[in-house]
C-alpha cells in the first residue's frame, strides 16, 4: 500500500572499455562466459548465495514471535548517502537499540536476488542487512518479490523488469518450490534474521476469472516457504498472510461483509474469505500479519480521521479471535489517505503525528503487539512529510523528525507484553483526547485543532493543537 518503488543502489557490472587489437573478440568471450545456455547473463552473480554474509548479530537465546514497534525500509533509506548523514541515523537508531526494521528481498531498495536459477546477487540486500546490524535493529525480512524467471519473464542480470506490474507478479505454481528454496537461501545467508513475513499484500494472487483472491495459490506458496524456513532453523519465526484489510462505505452491499462492520465502514468479504482459507489451511504460523488503513477504499475517513482508527481495533480483535490469539503484526498501517502518486502530504506534521499516535493506540487496544511504520523517505532533500528522518543525501541529513520521536518512544514505552492500565480522564475531556497507559507511562493525544486544558490520571495540564504528550507516572 505504501510507496512501493525500487531503487537498486547496487554496483552494476559493466564491461570496461578495452583498447587494442581483439576488442570485439574479447568482448564476445566475456559475454559467453557470463551467459548460461538459455539462462541469461550471470555477470556479477555468485553460486554461493547461502554463504553467511558479514558478521551476524547474536540472536536472543529464545526467539519470540513478536518484535514490537518499528519501521520498514522503502525505496530510499539511510543505508546510502552522505557518510555523516547515514552515521547520524545509525547513531539515532542505536540509541533505541532493538527497534525492529523490515526489508523486502527484491524491490524497495533491494536488487533481484536470483537473476538466474542458482546464481545470486545479494549486494543491495547485504547493504540493508548490514545497516540493520550496525544500528542495532531487530532484523525482519519480507519474502517479496520474485525473480523474473519464476513468473514467466526472462532470466539474466540485465533482464529484470522493474515495472510495478512485473514486480507485483507472483511466481507461477511450477516455481513455488523454487521460491521456497530462495527463501531458505536467504535464511542461511543471514542466520541472525529470525523473523520472516511471506509475500506482500497477495500481490499477483488475484483470480480474474473468479473475481476473488487466489488464496489457494498463496497458501500453497506460504506452506512451502514455511516448511523450507523451518528446515533451515526450527527457531525461525514465520508469518502471513499480509492481506490488506480493505473496507467500504458502510452503505455498500456488493462484496461487503454482512457482519464485520462499524461506523468506520464494512470489511471486504473477499478479504475475509482469503484470510479464512489461509488460516484454515496453513501449515503453521508463529504470528499473523496483515496491513490496512483506517479509511475506506474511497479514501473516506469515517466518521472522522480520529474515530476512523477504531477500524484498526475492530479488525485486530477479529483476527486475534480467528487465530486463537496468535501474536498479531501490522506490516503497514495508514491513517492518512494518499494522493495519486501515493504521497501523504495533505496534513500538517502535528496533525499527521496526532492521528498516527491515535492509530497506534487503536492497534494496541485491539491486541496487536508488533507493527511497522512505512517510512516514506525521499532520495534527495526538501520537505519529507511523514518521514522518520531527513534525507541522507547531504552531510546535514539524517536529522530526527517528529514521526521518529513518536514511533521510537511508542516502541520503548509499550513493548510486547506490556500490561495496560485504565486511567481517569475528566468527563469533559473524554471526547477530545486519546489515552494509552502502562504502569510507568501515559500517552495522551489532543484530537482537536485548538489548545485545550486536559485532566488525565488526576493531573491537569495544557495541550497545544494536535499535541502528543508523554507523561511519566
Amino acid at each position: 500500500m505504501g510507496r512501493h518503488g525500487w531503487n537498486s543502489g547496487a554496483r552494476r557490472w559493466r564491461l570496461t572499455a578495452l583498447l587494442g587489437v581483439g576488442v570485439a573478440a574479447l568482448a564476445l568471450i566475456v559475454a559467453l562466459v557470463n551467459t548460461l545456455p538459455g539462462g541469461g547473463g550471470t555477470a556479477g552473480t555468485t553460486r554461493d548465495g547461502d554463504k553467511v554474509h558479514g558478521t551476524p548479530g547474536t540472536p536472543p537465546d529464545k526467539t519470540e514471535p513478536y518484535v514490537g514497534w518499528g519501521f520498514t525500509h522503502t525505496q530510499y533509506s539511510a543505508d546510502e548517502g552522505s557518510g555523516a548523514a547515514t552515521e547520524r541515523v545509525e547513531s539515532l537508531l542505536a540509541k533505541d537499540a532493538g527497534m525492529p526494521q523490515d526489508q523486502a528481498i527484491m524491490g524497495w531498495g533491494a536488487d533481484n536476488p536470483e537473476p538466474v536459477k542458482g546464481r545470486y546477487d545479494f549486494g543491495a540486500l547485504d547493504r540493508r542487512v548490514d545497516f540493520m546490524r550496525k544500528s542495532g535493529g531487530t532484523p525482519v525480512i519480507t519474502l517479496c518479490c520474485s525473480p523474473d524467471w519464476m513468473k514467466g519473464g526472462k532470466a539474466g542480470v540485465d533482464n529484470t523488469n522493474w515495472s510495478q506490474a512485473a514486480l507485483e507478479t507472483a511466481p507461477t505454481p511450477d516455481h513455488y518450490q523454487d521460491y521456497a528454496d530462495l527463501a531458505a537461501t536467504v535464511a542461511k545467508r543471514y542466520p541472525d534474521v529470525r523473523h520472516f513475513i511471506v509475500w506482500n499484500e497477495f500481490k499477483g494472487f488475484w483470480n480474474n476469472a473468479k473475481g476473488r483472491w487466489d488464496y489457494e495459490g498463496y497458501t500453497e506458496l506460504y506452506n512451502l516457504v514455511y516448511k523450507a524456513l523451518k528446515a533451515v532453523n526450527k527457531d525461525i519465526m514465520v508469518g502471513g498472510p499480509y492481506l490488506v484489510m480493505d473496507s467500504f462505505d458502510p452503505r455498500q452491499t456488493e462484496n461487503a461483509s454482512t457482519t464485520l462492520k462499524g461506523d468506520w465502514g464494512v470489511l471486504d468479504q473477499r478479504v475475509v474469505d482469503a484470510f479464512d482459507y489461509w488460516n484454515t489451511h496453513k501449515a503453521g504460523a508463529d504470528f499473523v500479519v496483515v496491513d490496512g488503513s483506517s479509511y475506506t477504499n474511497d479514501d473516506d475517513l469515517l466518521p472522522d480521521e480520529f474515530a476512523a482508527t477504531q477500524k484498526l481495533t475492530y479488525v485486530s480483535e477479529w483476527i486475534r479471535k480467528q487465530t486463537h490469539d496468535l501474536p498479531l503484526w501490522w506490516a503497514e498501517y495508514y491513517v492518512e489517505p494518499a494522493d495519486g502518486n501515493d504521497r501523504r502530504d495533505g496534513w500538517t506534521e502535528e496533525h499527521r503525528v496526532a492521528v498516527q499516535a491515535t492509530g497506534m493506540i487503536a492497534l494496541v487496544e485491539g491486541g496487536a503487539d508488533s507493527g511497522f511504520y512505512w517510512n516514506p523517505e525521499d532520495e534527495k532533500g526538501g520537505d519529507c512529510p511523514g518521514c522518520l528522518w531527513t534525507t541522507t543525501d547531504s552531510g546535514d541529513g539524517g536529522q530526527e523528525l517528529p514521526m521518529y520521536d513518536l514511533v521510537s518512544r511508542f516502541g520503548k514505552a509499550f513493548p510486547p507484553g506490556t500490561t495496560y492500565e485504565t486511567v481517569s480522564v475528566a468527563k469533559d475531556d473524554v471526547p477530545n483526547v486519546r489515552v494509552l497507559a502502562s504502569a510507568r507511562t501515559i500517552l495522551v493525544v489532543n484530537t482537536l485543532d485548538r489548545a485545550i486544558s486536559a485532566q488525565v490520571d488526576g493531573k491537569r495540564f495544557d495541550m497545544q493543537p494536535y499535541e502528543v504528550k508523554w507523561l511519566i507516572r
